[in-house]
């Protein structure tokens, strides 16, 4: 199976490039490696250019600033694989914890996989406290709406079968992408499995981007997306 590795990328010109080779040097084979830049303004795009374009099979540059969430649907629009994974451009989620994800699709027993942050043996690195308060409130409200058992709705580290995530209307630009998908996969009552990954978060210094609006936003959508599709 070819695997497509989307990786959404906005100023991010610090891992940008080491990313993209950590990707390249993961134990999973046969992948295409897809990176949307969301019009960065730091400097970003000539690293693309200068240094990701040869390690790269697709650099989609968007023509605005438009959002996570829009930046991941030009991912998947892209996509030639059978199964789609996102990678954040930071260093926060490992590519060598592949193989755990991808391996319940693999193996025909899921459709989704979402590595959550908060089960199983991982490392992962201590940070905000209020984050993960408000990272289990959002998780615990989604579960509520969709009736699954999900423990960390908003991590970044999904893989789809690819003809189950093109097949969904996905509209939410920004952070809101998480619950909205998480609805919508839901509605179609696939496969879905979690498997525990590391994390290594950063500080708002390091350049971490989720605020507050964005949890308003998930509220917003957990209910728009539950209830009116």
């Amino acid at each position: 199976m070819k695997i497509s590795i989307v990786i959404p990328c906005f100023n991010e010109r610090n891992t940008i490039e080491q990313i993209v080779r950590t990707v390249r040097t993961s134990p999973v084979q046969n992948l295409e490696v897809i990176v949307v830049d969301d019009c960065s303004t730091d400097g970003t795009i000539e690293i693309l250019r200068e240094k990701v374009a040869s390690l790269a099979d697709q650099i989609v540059y968007q023509p605005r600033n438009a959002g996570k969430g829009a930046a991941l649907r030009a991912g998947f629009a892209a996509a030639t694989g059978d199964i789609v994974l996102i990678q954040d451009a930071d260093l926060e989620y490992d590519p060598q914890d592949y193989g755990m994800l991808l391996e319940p699709i693999l193996s025909g027993n899921a459709d989704a996989v979402y590595g959550s942050r908060f089960m199983g043996g991982r490392p992962h690195r201590v940070l905000y406290f209020w984050h993960m308060v408000g990272n289990r409130f959002l998780t615990l409200l989604s579960n509520m709406f969709t009736n699954l058992n999900l423990t960390d709705v908003e991590t970044g580290y999904k893989a789809f079968r690819a003809n189950i995530v093109k097949g969904l209307d996905l509209r939410e630009n920004r952070f809101g992408f998480e619950p909205e998908i998480t609805a919508k996969l839901a509605k179609t009552r696939c496969r879905m499995y979690e498997v525990g990954v590391s994390y290594n978060g950063r500080t708002y210094k390091e350049g971490k981007k989720v605020g507050w609006k964005d949890g308003f936003r998930a509220i917003y959508a957990i209910v728009r997306y539950n209830l009116f599709g």
